[in-house]
């Protein structure tokens, strides 16, 4: 896979599940122009393999992301710093989580320990979202006199309420891991040790026995409706996709397969999809 074993972003396969971590444990693993690149890089990657059935992102050492990196102090956010090793555009968390958005793959996000600014807003693209016992999130971003970015200004009310999303974004506190579970932010606390095996558990209950096409597809018009106005438009669209499934091959061996009480082989390649998801999912940009 395109991310080096030494680099800013790393990447390794358990499976049919591809880990992503992110690299730089030195800096608590924090955001940069390297990073952005490599993260969308691997994205591009899992996409167009069709072994890899699920990704699970975390981070390398006791944090999952700090945030930006601040090397450059006040000028970190300036945009005449330019894109590099050093700054990277206003625009770069933003990008990474539209790439996460738009995976053909189930992503569940291993958060290892604390996750501030973008190292938090990243993950809310994710289908899945699971915490160690050390982990604490920071909507900082008025604190350091921002606002948020990465999308999360629409992902994160949409997970956890308007009035979660209102006291943690305008307000910048910590929150711990338990009240993130609470809230709705994460699906379960586990121990630190624990984090990463156990999100690779929920991944291989995500794909084990179904169809990668029917989960790309399912994952597309979960995430694409959240925007709809009315239950009129999922109508439509999965009429649309449903049509064109049960045209498939997949549905002929899914159906087989139950009848004759075995494993079902499905054959449809995602890699095969990506102008078709694509579409889909730019109805809701």
């Amino acid at each position: 896979m395109g991310a080096g074993a030494n680099g800013p972003v790393v990447t390794e396969r358990v499976g049919s599940v591809a880990i992503l971590r992110l690299n730089r444990p030195e800096r608590l693993n924090a955001f940069t122009e390297d990073v952005r690149a490599g993260m969308i890089a691997a994205f591009d990657d899992f996409d167009a393999d069709d072994g890899v059935r699920a990704v699970v992102l975390t981070g390398t050492g006791r944090a999952f992301c700090a945030g930006a990196d601040l090397a450059r102090g006040g000028d970190t956010f300036r945009p005449e710093s330019g894109e590099g090793d050093d700054g990277f555009p206003p625009d770069a968390g933003g990008q990474v989580a539209l790439r996460i958005f738009r995976s053909t793959k189930p992503v569940i996000a291993a958060v290892n320990g604390p996750a501030a600014g973008v190292g938090v807003t990243m993950t809310l693209p994710a289908d899945v979202r699971i915490g160690s016992d050390t982990a604490k999130f920071g909507f900082v971003f008025t604190r350091r006199g921002l606002v948020p970015e990465a999308c999360s200004t629409w992902f994160l009310p949409r997970i956890v309420g308007i009035s979660t999303a209102a006291e943690w974004a305008l307000g910048g506190r910590m929150v711990t891991a338990a009240e993130a579970l609470e809230r709705g932010l994460l699906r379960e606390v586990v121990p630190a040790e624990r984090v990463v095996d156990r999100a690779i558990e929920v991944a291989n209950e995500m794909i084990t026995g179904t169809a990668p096409v029917s989960v790309a597809l399912t994952r597309s018009l979960l995430w694409t409706m959240l925007g709809a106005p009315g239950p009129e438009v999922a109508h439509r669209a999965e009429s649309e996709v449903l049509y064109g499934r049960g045209l498939a091959a997949d549905v002929q061996e899914g159906v087989q397969a139950f009848l004759a009480k075995r494993a079902p082989e499905f054959t449809d390649r995602v890699s095969d999809l990506p102008l078709a998801v694509a579409t889909m999912m730019s109805k809701s940009d």
